[in-house]
């Protein structure tokens, strides 16, 4: 039951195998399993990519399936076209172009399988990137409130600058006319004079501007400080709600360049290892010698060509033979006079019949 299995599935033909020596079979139900297990190992690796796109083991593990079928019915195609000839030079050309489907096969399959062996190395690489792609949407986003930041902040500082000259002035004020009052400075009497109280005037003056403008600036610088807390708080929005996206950058593509950034050397082996499982039973037919199969189908195939070629080569006698009968017989009838005169009689009646027809016409037309 398992021989003819893998047999069906080395797409030979059942009933000439069935009259084949045992060895004839083994090596066909051999290629069948061949094919067989490469659909498997085709099923398993497509399920596996899929699963990294659609994130549900149902859906994965049906397009795995059709896709494994895919796979299946592609190498038992290539395998039962492939025929035995006496010339290795024309059977090597007759499978090139399934050497080369059968590679590509081998990529497709090898490389969802490349992911998942070497799955701790790919998130590694992946949590780099993901990393280096965190602090570069920060610096972007940081790009956009920088500006105003600083620019806000320049004016907190012009204000508290504008704050400490005017503290500086009334200060100096303030100098003047205690050094007056002490005599050390201005008119140097000792004593709070005239001249002590126009200087202590216009101190209190600045002084009295001095806490009004504290005031008012230190009420902008709130309402500046106000702004930049918001801005920070929008820009920490703006991480929070671009991170999610970052954090979900691990699908199949982003699988499939972490794995190129690896080291080819086993990446390599392993797709060797899928090629040479995928071409096995295409090297096998080239190789093995011309068996007792090979020679039966050949048979086979020999005798549906002759008699298609012979029902051609009849049909094609037959067309020409009932040409040239038809003309023969054409002609004869055409030197036979009694034919003439009933057809001659027959054209005189249609003749007349039209000629009333036209008369009762132009008739009715009058």
């Amino acid at each position: 039951m398992l021989q003819r299995f893998f047999i069906f599935c080395s797409g030979a033909d059942t009933k000439i195998l069935e009259t084949c020596s045992n060895g004839e079979r083994n090596k066909y139900a051999g290629i069948g399993a061949t094919v067989f297990f490469t659909a498997i190992m085709a099923f398993i690796a497509s399920g596996y990519a899929l699963y990294t796109v659609f994130e549900n083991i149902y859906t994965s593990i049906f397009f795995g399936f059709i896709w494994g079928l895919l796979i299946f019915n592609l190498d038992r195609y290539i395998v039962s076209t492939i025929k035995k000839r006496d010339n290795f030079k024309s059977e090597l050309l007759q499978a090139t172009p399934r050497i080369i489907l059968a590679m590509i096969i081998a990529v497709v399959i090898s490389k969802p399988l490349e992911m998942k062996i070497f799955q701790k190395e790919i998130d590694q690489v992946l949590l780099e990137e993901k990393n280096a792609m965190t602090l570069a949407n920060q610096e972007q986003i940081a790009l956009q409130y920088t500006p105003k930041v600083e620019s806000l902040n320049q004016e907190i500082t012009s204000l508290k600058s504008e704050i400490a000259t005017k503290e500086a002035e009334t200060n100096t004020l303030y100098d003047v006319y205690i050094s007056e009052a002490e005599g050390t400075a201005g008119t140097g009497l000792l004593g709070k004079g005239p001249v002590y109280k126009e200087k202590r005037e216009k101190h209190d003056a600045y002084l009295a501007e001095l806490n009004q403008l504290k005031e008012t600036n230190n009420q902008k610088i709130e309402a500046i400080e106000a702004q930049i807390a918001a801005l920070g708080v929008d820009y920490n929005t703006a991480v929070t709600n671009s991170q999610p996206i970052i954090d979900g950058f691990d699908g199949l593509m982003a699988r499939i360049n972490a794995l190129g950034k690896l080291p080819w050397f086993p990446s390599f082996f392993i797709f060797l290892l899928f090629l040479a499982i995928e071409t096995a039973p295409i090297i096998a037919k080239l190789l093995a010698p011309k068996g007792e199969y090979d020679y039966k189908f050949e048979e086979q195939e020999s005798v549906v060509a002759t008699w298609v070629t012979q029902k051609v080569a009849q049909r094609k006698l037959l067309f020409s033979t009932d040409g040239e009968l038809n003309q023969k017989i054409y002609e004869d009838i055409k030197s036979e006079e009694e034919l003439y005169r009933y057809k001659k009689e027959k054209a005189e009646e249609l003749l007349k019949l039209q000629a009333d027809s036209f008369h009762k016409v132009q008739i009715k037309g009058l």
